[in-house]
């Protein structure tokens, strides 16, 4: 998205600067109004600590006076007046306070909830005492007709612009208006935004920018510097940024102060500092300096993921001892202590240090935990990951508890929507900022999303994570993702559409841990459940026309989002998977055909749209996201795995054994699934996972390459596919083997696959067997062989 230019700083644009009624008069032509029949106000986000209907809708009128002096803020201003000017406004006057304006224009007055003008307008809307809150009200009954946005700060005067911009409506006669609103907020919590702490590539300098725009949207004011892969930022923190380096830095600091975004550089220096030598000292304070003259006013010190076992150097043994827990927390405390102390507290208007601790995902105590409560400047800001790297939710408890430890509310961390991990291998993760317990606000300091190395694609996320951040109580996990994809779509009901269908089929969310914490393509899964459901009670018709029709969104969804209103930069993050997803949705039409046309009788129309089906599934298959901007590589693209894929596999193989009862049937549920091991003996690992129909729970092996994991069926089956959901430690190669009595066994396919996902072989097999075994031969990773799930398909024998 372009950052339009300042409409104020630019004299061509001819926005008139008065400071009285001189010269203003009536306006040049008559301005046409329409009534307005009050309606239900337009959605805001975040969604409004209060916010009701105040009367009728204002017209906007064809030209509209802005009242604002020297404490209005600067950037609520020039926005203000930019979206005056795209919704109606030829001419946008700024005049001072007292002008009473002219008879039927619209008059905007902005700046501090104090000033009078803006106190009267406001007309008994509640004032929040908050920070960074403010108080708006639409007025059209009196004889002017007016907007008071008053602000209890300069943040609170431009996040009141930020909701007017939503409050735009049109009127009947094509014109524009603004809804009659009345509205009191603020921030539920003091910090919200980002922080840019994944591995692999960061962002450009185009990227960033944009993000700063869209913070100031979504009304996030935390922005954290600290993409692991800047050589800068952690192994060559001693260094100085190079002078082009400094320079794009300064352009991020001055677009995020423009949108009201507190630019936070963080250095990590944990790696190598030795925290007893002055010279790292003063290297460190050194290199915060350089960017305190950048204009940034927030800084960071992340000791995240390095070895605390260990000293970087002679001088911290003989300065703390023997290294351990304890002795590594009060050499961080002795340094950040310092930093706060000697750096940001001796700078005006600096924030408070914030640090992340080495121990950052957990509620165990400990010593190190033990010594920063204790001696930790009680300024510092500490941020918390949750119970894990990838919390599945985030509680009061949780967070009450948090705080106990370390002394002090904390600051959350959020690793979602990150994929830089082994287990996102090939994903976006477009489901909604969910699973986080609303009062919150009471125990953090704020909340910031890690997002993906896609920053186009992470805003649905984030936009839900800003969302709850300002207004945790009244937040609505479904209703902000939709507002988040009407947003990337720019408004456009079709667009908007074609992404909620396309991120359903991204919406599966992995942990550290052996359950993914947001489930794959609910609303997918739901229709056919629904499928099979209707077919099985014989209302066939209807089963196949329903799910067809979802099955053609799903192929028009890519050409629908490509077309024009949504972002180019998302379009750009999702290329691989819209292609994929186009393929995915064809050969599920095919496949739907397929079994229409043979249930009507038509078998070699219905042979012909299975092999279309089969050759489009190929074809999706071998999409890989090449070149990757991920740690993980080349990948194969994944979407709607474990649901559509599985659908395919039934529908496929009931056709091929359609004359045989129960030939679409998935015969592992109710079979008995064992392995020649379990990884450390783990029962979350264990082999009842991989047969249990759930795609959020996986069997592991041990580490070794012969391992195996076998179903033996409920009865004797001739078998017609095998489908394997693969974890992120997969197998290079493979065998499917089948066995008579579970002792002797045949080998009936191998299977060397080029990426871990989700395979299907298919068996021509005519003689009963009684167990299926996945056999490794070598692994793909130096972990075991893991499995999401193992799917049996064929046809149970009497």
């Amino acid at each position: 998205m372009k950052r339009p230019r300042s409409l104020l700083s630019a004299p061509l644009l001819a926005v008139a600067l008065v400071t009285g009624q001189t010269g203003l008069g009536q306006p040049a032509h008559a301005v046409p109004v329409v009534p307005v029949v009050p309606a239900a106000l337009p959605p805001v986000s975040p969604t409004p600590q209060s916010i009701d209907r105040s009367g009728k809708d204002a017209v906007v009128t064809g030209r509209v006076l802005v009242a604002a002096d020297d404490r209005t803020d600067r950037a609520a201003r020039d926005r203000l007046v930019r979206e005056l000017r795209a919704h109606g406004a030829e001419r946008v006057d700024v005049v001072a306070p007292g002008h009473t304006g002219a008879r039927g224009l619209l008059t905007v007055r902005l700046g501090p909830v104090s000033r009078p003008d803006i106190a009267a307008a406001l007309a008994g809307t509640t004032v929040p005492g908050h920070a960074e809150g403010y108080a708006l009200r639409v007025t059209a009954d009196a004889p002017e007709r007016q907007v008071a946005l008053g602000g209890t700060d300069g943040s609170g005067q431009y996040y009141a612009v930020q909701t007017l911009r939503q409050l735009f409506v049109r009127t009947t006669d094509g014109g524009w208006s603004i809804a009659g609103a009345r509205v009191s907020d603020h921030p539920s919590m003091p910090l919200r935004g980002t922080i840019e702490g994944f591995y692999g590539a960061p962002w450009t300098p185009a990227e960033r920018l944009d993000q700063m725009d869209f913070y100031g949207d979504v009304k996030a004011n935390t922005y954290v510097y600290a993409p692991k892969d800047d050589p800068y930022h952690r192994d060559r923190w001693r260094q100085p940024y190079p002078s082009d380096k400094l320079a794009e830095l300064g352009g991020l600091i001055e677009r995020a102060n423009a949108n009201h975004v507190a630019f936070t550089f963080a250095v990590s220096p944990g790696a190598s500092i030795c925290y007893s030598d002055p010279a790292d000292r003063a290297a460190l304070k050194a290199k915060l300096e350089t960017v305190h003259g950048l204009g940034a006013r927030a800084f960071s010190i992340p000791l995240d993921d390095i070895d605390y076992t260990s000293w970087n150097c002679d001088g911290d043994r003989k300065a703390y001892g023997s290294p351990g827990r304890a002795a590594a927390a009060q050499a961080q405390v002795d340094l950040l202590n310092d930093v706060q102390r000697t750096f940001v507290a001796a700078r005006p208007g600096t924030r408070p240090l914030q640090m992340v601790p080495t121990e950052y995902g957990d509620l165990g105590d400990s010593a190190y935990k033990r010594t920063l409560r204790a001696t930790l400047d009680p300024a510092i800001v500490v941020m918390w990951t949750g119970t894990d790297v990838v919390p599945p939710s985030i509680t009061n408890a949780q967070a009450d508890a948090a705080s106990k430890l370390f002394g002090r509310k904390v600051f959350v961390w959020d690793n979602y929507p990150v994929n830089d991990f082994g287990a996102t291998s090939g994903r976006l993760l477009l489901a909604p900022y969910d699973k986080r317990e609303a009062g919150l606000s009471a125990h953090l300091n704020g909340i910031v999303a890690n997002p993906m190395n896609q920053p186009y694609a992470s805003k649905i996320a984030v936009f839900g994570a800003a969302d709850f951040a300002w207004n945790d109580r009244g937040y609505d996990a479904g209703t902000s993702w939709t507002r988040a994809t009407a947003y990337l779509a720019g408004g456009d009901a079709t667009a908007a559409a074609a992404l909620r269908v396309f991120a359903d089929l991204e919406h599966l969310a992995p942990t550290f841990a052996a359950t993914p914490w947001q489930e794959q393509a609910p609303e997918l899964s739901r229709r056919v459940e629904r499928f099979w459901t209707d077919w099985n009670a014989g209302l066939r018709t209807e089963a196949l026309a329903a799910l067809r029709s979802y099955a053609v969104s799903v192929a028009e969804a890519p050409a629908r989002i490509r077309a024009g209103a949504v972002q180019e930069g998302f379009v750009a993050d999702a290329d691989a998977w819209l292609d994929a997803t186009e393929l995915w949705g064809r050969a599920t039409v095919a496949m739907v055909d397929a079994v229409s046309a043979r249930r009507t009788g038509d078998p070699d129309r219905s042979q012909e749209l299975l092999a279309h089906s089969r050759d489009l599934q190929e074809q999706a298959g071998a999409v890989r996201v090449d070149p990757a901007r991920n740690t993980w590589g080349k990948a194969r693209t994944k979407v709607g795995d474990g649901v559509l894929d599985a659908f395919l596999v039934r529908s496929d193989v009931m056709l091929e054994l359609w004359d045989v009862a129960g030939g679409g049937e998935n015969l592992a549920l109710k079979g008995t699934a064992t392995a020649s091991s379990v990884e450390a003996d783990l029962d979350r690992l264990a082999a009842r996972h991989v047969n249990d129909g759930s795609t959020g729970t996986r069997w592991a092996s041990g580490y070794g390459d012969d391992e195996w994991v076998q179903i033996r069926l409920a009865t004797p089956a001739r078998i017609a596919a095998v489908t394997l959901a693969w974890e992120a430690a997969c197998a290079a190669e493979y065998r499917i083997e089948t066995s008579e009595d579970g002792v002797n066994w045949t080998s009936a396919a191998t299977r060397r696959p080029s990426a871990c996902g989700n395979d299907v072989i298919r068996l021509a097999s005519d003689r009963p067997v009684t167990h299926v075994r996945m056999q490794g031969v070598a692994r793909a990773t130096s972990w075991g062989y893991s499995l999401y799930e193992m799917a049996v398909y064929g046809a149970p024998v009497t």
